[in-house]
């Protein structure tokens, strides 16, 4: 049923996980981007926006628009960014995918009403998009190799998948 509240999990190490939801319409959605955006006109070709955070909160937020959601309405859960590869500091992925989400919403003047960010920590996200209620769990340090896999396998999928990146509404 249309009421009936649905789970959507990810796990993210630097990857971000942004949750929107209309609380009149009761509509909500997720997303998980790798990076804020194309590093070159080449990285941005087709099938591959979706693991661009610029692109993913655009498709996100046309998708829940498209289903009856108010943009006034939108409110925001942000997950992700941790700092979870050590001797990789000099990228700072997950504080650039961080600053580039929360820049997004400020200038989309969607409110940010929980948040949790940045660290060491790789995270095990559950939301369910009917209520808007999210769950975050840190994972310990043994378990971002196993995280951090998963993105880089992501990563390559991207490079080779014609589709245009996932987002689940429900």
């Amino acid at each position: 049923t249309d009421s009936e509240d649905i789970l959507i999990m990810t796990t993210l190490g630097s990857c971000i996980a942004a949750c929107l939801w209309d609380r009149r319409a009761g509509i909500g959605g997720l997303n998980h981007f790798m990076l804020p955006e194309p590093g070159s006109s080449s990285d941005a070709g087709e099938g591959q926006g979706g693991r661009y955070g610029a692109y993913a909160m655009e498709l996100l937020i046309n998708r829940m628009l498209k289903r009856g959601a108010s943009r006034a309405g939108l409110e925001a859960k942000v997950f992700g960014g941790g700092q979870v590869i050590a001797g990789m500091d000099s990228l700072h992925i997950g504080e650039r995918n961080t600053r580039f989400v929360l820049d997004y919403l400020r200038t989309e003047r969607i409110p940010v009403v929980s948040k949790d960010v940045l660290d060491v920590f790789p995270r095990k996200v559950c939301f369910f998009p009917a209520s808007g209620k999210a769950m975050v769990k840190r994972l310990a340090a043994t378990q971002a190799s196993a995280v951090l896999a998963g993105e880089r396998a992501a990563i390559g999928r991207a490079a080779t998948t014609s589709s245009a990146g996932s987002v689940d509404l429900f």
